[in-house]
């Protein structure tokens, strides 16, 4: 077997160059603060404006409520302390059939309203949450939210047995 000639070192990259290609922890870190930092919503676009608390039910479709699920999950996601969004959430799980997703969001919003005790919350908005609470409180106690209708009651439909 001949022998194989001896390699030669690469030349030294230019100095520019070795800072882009060799990690240093200043430029992992900068990495992660960027990957990281995706994970905050951005400031809106130009001729865009924020979120706003109402946004989750603008526009909502009854057959589209994914839809609307996906838009009430940012508007939740950028305001994290508004308890109208965690309401409108909640009320969009419960018309998607998701009564624990919906719970969830009305404890939650229950919750954010008694962290406001320094601002005055709309009075229709506290009225549903806590509606929206009690109607949770009731499901996990194994209660149905309505009565049954009573049985026997005569119809049109149903005429009542003729008496001899």
């Amino acid at each position: 077997m001949a022998a194989q000639p001896l390699r030669q070192p690469p030349a030294p990259l230019p100095r520019r160059v070795r800072a882009i290609a060799t990690p240093t922890k200043g430029s992992l870190a900068l990495g992660l603060a960027l990957l990281l930092g995706g994970c905050i919503s951005a400031p809106p676009e130009p001729g865009q404006r924020a979120a706003g608390p109402g946004d989750c039910l603008r526009k909502v479709q009854i057959d589209q409520l994914e839809l609307a699920l996906q838009r009430c999950n940012a508007v939740v996601a950028a305001l994290p302390q508004e308890a109208q969004a965690r309401n409108d959430r909640a009320l969009l799980h419960s018309l998607a059939g998701n009564n624990a997703a919906a719970c969830r969001d009305s404890f939650a919003a229950a919750e954010l309203l008694k962290r406001q005790q320094t601002s005055r919350p709309d009075p229709v908005l506290v009225e549903e949450i806590n509606l929206r609470r009690r109607s949770c409180q009731t499901l996990a106690k194994g209660r149905p939210l309505t009565t049954p209708p009573k049985a026997a009651a005569p119809s049109r439909a149903t005429p009542a047995a003729a008496t001899p």
